[in-house]
């Protein structure tokens, strides 16, 4: 049966991609730096256990006021003095975890250990490792370079001019990283620009680091190095991947009606947004506001009816994790959405084109898959027919795929069925529970 209409106000967890990079520069400022609203999925955790290993303390010190969040407390050892892991460090399903950490310890005198499970283990690193590489770092990885694999950090490390030859934050990010403790200038050349939460984040933490735009587009970031990080407070805000499962959900159940509390609208980020305004969707700001440098805004969403459009490539790097819950609100959709540009989502936990046109055809999607997208035919609003009796979609241990089916689920005559819900933990452990308190 589809679900019946929607509505209360809920909070998302914290940013992933903030979390992250709160956890790495707090361990790198010498003092303590404060952090509340801190995502606790197992990718962040797996961070936090990393940047333990080499040195930093991080406490998880309970609520700081009714409201807040938990408060994390982190000493940081500075820049240059990450210790030596006496483990090899598990970064469990974090993509973001192994290429972030991969930077940081590039530029240290440090060996260390990469190890992930399954799913990680079939992701390629070269993209960061060639980079790194030509600061010095020296690795040895498994056939493809892939994990698990040992790096040796260099001392001291080259800085680089490096242009990206895909667009990839995590790229970006592990060379600025790698900057940090590197004297002289590193450079990294973006011709299209990805999410800038490092680069904000940098900044705020006292680094000297400057962006400047060419006419067309592209975005020259420069780093000078030898840092010297000072320890922050910081709130982080809730996290837009994760607020893009419950937008698509009110956008697609009838009579829906939810608001979605401090969302994060960092331009770099809020690509979903605007494809589905496009769509016709009504998604409205509330209480536009400003926190820890990043814009913010409570989205109250409503039921709409939703039509297929042509989605501009150019908006992959803005929302390349919202792809797969996109697709599902374009199954709904009044007819055609075309999508391209989209090779990245090939390497992500699983082949999420590959994987989301199985899932959707499955649940009785119309759906053609492309070298570099997906065609979606869609219902018009009328509710998929759902996964056959005794048939369950396989999620390849992909946490995006659960969820997105999942939301298609709400959607459909017979509802859908998933093979295993578990990978949701490593991203969002109480997306089940907030679905619940929405009414679904």
């Amino acid at each position: 049966m589809p679900a019946k209409a929607l509505s209360g106000t809920i909070p998302v967890p914290g940013d992933k991609s903030i979390s992250h990079r709160a956890l790495m520069l707090s361990a790198l400022a010498v003092g303590e730096s404060r952090v509340t609203g801190l995502l606790e999925g197992e990718d962040v955790l797996s961070t936090a256990a990393a940047m333990r290993a080499m040195g930093a303390t991080i406490e998880r010190c309970g609520e700081k006021d009714v409201g807040t969040g938990i408060e994390w407390r982190i000493h940081g050892v500075g820049v240059g003095s990450l210790l030596q892991p006496q483990t090899a460090l598990d970064m469990g399903n974090s993509g973001t975890s192994t290429r972030l950490l991969m930077g940081l310890v590039a530029s240290h005198p440090i060996t260390a250990c990469f190890i992930g499970d399954a799913s990680l283990s079939k992701r390629p690193m070269g993209r960061v490792i060639d980079p790194l590489s030509q600061m010095g770092a020296s690795f040895t990885a498994s056939l493809g370079g892939r994990l698990p694999l040992m790096l040796t950090g260099a001392s001291p490390a080259v800085p680089i001019t490096y242009r990206l030859p895909v667009a990839s934050a995590q790229v970006k990010s592990a060379i600025l990283l790698a900057g940090l403790n590197t004297p002289g200038i590193t450079t990294v050349i973006e011709p299209i620009p990805t999410r800038d939460h490092s680069e904000r984040m940098l900044r705020g933490y006292g680094a000297d680091l400057s962006v400047e735009t060419e006419s067309d587009g592209t975005r020259i970031i420069t780093l000078r190095g030898e840092a010297e990080l000072k320890p922050q407070t910081i709130v982080v805000p809730g996290d837009p991947s994760s607020a893009a499962f419950f937008i698509v959900a009110a956008l697609i159940v009838p009579g829906s009606d939810v608001t979605i509390q401090n969302v994060g609208l960092n331009p770099t980020r809020a690509g979903l947004i605007t494809v589905l305004r496009a769509m016709g969707g009504s998604i409205e700001e509330i209480d536009r506001r400003e926190v820890g440098g990043e814009p913010v805004a409570d989205l109250r969403v409503r039921h709409s009816a939703l039509s297929g459009i042509d989605v501009d490539p150019a908006l992959a790097p803005s929302m390349i994790d919202e792809y797969p819950v996109l697709f599902v609100a374009a199954a709904l959709a009044k007819g055609r959405t075309t999508t391209s540009g989209l090779e990245e989502l090939r390497v992500k936990e699983s082949d999420r084109l590959s994987v989301m046109r199985v899932a959707l055809q499955q649940a009785g999607a119309r759906v053609t898959e492309t070298e570099d997208g997906l065609i979606i035919d869609g219902t018009g609003g009328e509710p998929l027919p759902g996964t056959p009796e005794g048939a369950s979609i396989v999620t390849h241990l992909d946490h995006r795929i659960a969820m997105s089916m999942a939301i298609a689920g709400l959607a459909s005559r017979n509802g859908v069925s998933v093979d295993d819900t578990s990978p949701i933990a490593t991203s969002f452990p109480n997306f089940l529970a907030l679905l619940s308190q929405i009414g679904a």
